[in-house]
């Protein structure tokens, strides 16, 4: 799907729809994530990184729109454990080589970096709709939805551990706005009786590495080791 063709239907009502719950579920994540380097990742017509208040934010894509960085994103050009955040806004299910994407994500995050990620839920009501669409070229069934069980299962090959996630959008496909305003009823069934049923889902996780720890200069080690070994002075009054 183009970016052009995402970003016209996100101008429709059903997009719009999609756009204001992923937007506020993004403020809530990412607002107490925090550093100093955070980069989003494709749509740079989206701002998933305004709540964020690291000192350098940033969008990058790989096409001709006028954007703080332009790459390739299967090289990403960032030297490794340099970004504290990284924000993936549907860019997994519309790419030929996500898990490519993936691995360069979790080479520049640093230890305790954080990646979130925004997909369609292929077990959902638009799930089974785009199954039954002739036009899939077509948003929002363009693409290849991932499942949030196959996105941890790659979580886990790269070391990634899920912290926080939701799903949303609950409602029908149905394209009008009328027929929206009718379903939003199901936005609070769905949360609390089909949890895992929304539209589209946000997902979060955490880069780990077991057993990491600090090194320091051995003449440093020596002389912390030396003060924690100092027998504490005992303060004598003289009359």
């Amino acid at each position: 799907m183009s970016a052009q063709g995402f970003s016209d239907w996100l101008e429709t009502p059903q997009g719009r729809y999609v756009l204001d719950w992923e937007q506020a579920k993004h403020d809530q994540l990412v607002v107490d994530i925090f550093g100093f380097n955070a980069v989003q990742i494709g749509w740079p017509g989206l701002d998933y990184l305004r709540a964020n208040r690291m000192p350098f934010r940033f969008r990058c894509d790989d096409g001709d729109r006028l954007i703080e960085a332009r790459a390739d994103l299967h090289q990403l050009p960032f030297a490794g454990n340099s970004l504290d955040l990284v924000v993936l806004p549907h860019i997994l299910e519309f790419d030929a080589n996500p898990h490519q994407i993936l691995r360069e994500v979790e080479r520049v995050l640093v230890p305790d970096g954080s990646v979130v990620v925004t997909g369609f839920n292929p077990y959902s009501l638009w799930g089974a709709r785009r199954s039954l669409a002739r036009r899939t070229q077509l948003p929002p069934f363009a693409g290849r939805y991932i499942s949030v069980a196959r996105l941890k299962d790659w979580f886990a090959l790269l070391g990634l551990e899920p912290h926080a996630g939701a799903f949303g959008c609950y409602a029908p496909a149905v394209t009008e706005e009328k027929w929206l305003a009718r379903f939003r009823f199901l936005d609070a069934a769905g949360d609390r009786w089909w949890p895992i049923g929304g539209a589209v889902y946000v997902i979060q996780a955490i880069k780990r590495q077991p057993g990491m720890r600090m090194i320091l200069p051995a003449w440093r080690e020596r002389k912390a080791r030396a003060k924690a070994l100092a027998p504490v002075a005992q303060r004598t009054d003289h009359q």
